[in-house]
């Protein structure tokens, strides 16, 4: 499987981190997302009309989509991670993997602005992230009283995968994560996680110092 790819982009590190973490070999082909706007180039937009990333390929078949591309790694690779042991559990793990394009959208973009200086409405951009993480937030809450720390279920699947890059990345678009415990234990959980791989502003759980709990919730 080839993977095109670029290292700061939360939504190819994703699929990094699920092949990371199923034992998946892929190959990488680094896209000159920027400045050289590759994705955008008459190559890639061949593989993607929409000219986005990632892509992966393998063999004859296409997939442009994060969420469909996490699907097909986790069925080939790793079914358990699809987590269909119930309908319900299925059901929240698609939830999520649609919930997750509302923090790429927010959050995504707002890191783009703040980091690529890209364009778009910062504030309007912030306060949808937060609405979104505050939903994320109360969800793990809900998830603990259960005694589960994943989103869909008692471990992970890539539901957790899906939202957790941009999740983490949200300082980087100038929104603190600081008022949501919940999510800096889930984070922390999924860095322990054996395999797990970094990106740029996402560490290993042992360069972590600060404790989840230090900060209460606002």
């Amino acid at each position: 499987m080839k993977l095109y790819d670029y290292v700061l982009s939360p939504s190819c590190y994703k699929v990094r981190l699920l092949a990371a973490l199923t034992d998946t070999t892929l190959t990488l082909r680094p896209v000159d997302f920027h400045p050289g706007k590759e994705h955008q180039s008459p190559e890639l937009l061949t593989l993607n009309p929409a000219g986005s990333i990632p892509i992966l390929e393998d063999g004859l078949l296409v997939l442009t989509e994060s969420s469909a591309i996490l699907t097909f790694i986790a069925a080939q690779n790793a079914p358990q991670w699809l987590g269909q042991d119930t309908p319900q559990m299925a059901a929240y793990v698609q939830q999520w993997l649609s919930f997750s394009h509302r923090l790429t959208t927010t959050l995504g973009s707002a890191r783009l602005i703040e980091m690529l200086h890209g364009h778009g409405d910062l504030a309007a951009l912030q306060h949808q992230g937060i609405a979104a993480l505050r939903e994320l937030e109360a969800a793990l809450v809900q998830q603990h009283m259960k005694g589960a720390t994943y989103l869909a279920a008692d471990r992970m699947t890539i539901a957790d995968i899906a939202c957790f890059p941009y999740a983490a990345l949200a300082p980087d678009g100038s929104v603190s994560l600081d008022p949501y415990p919940k999510i800096r234990l889930w984070m922390r959980a999924i860095r322990a996680q054996p395999g797990f791989i970094e990106m740029p502003g996402i560490h290993r759980l042992h360069e972590l110092s600060n404790d989840p709990l230090e900060t209460t919730n606002q």
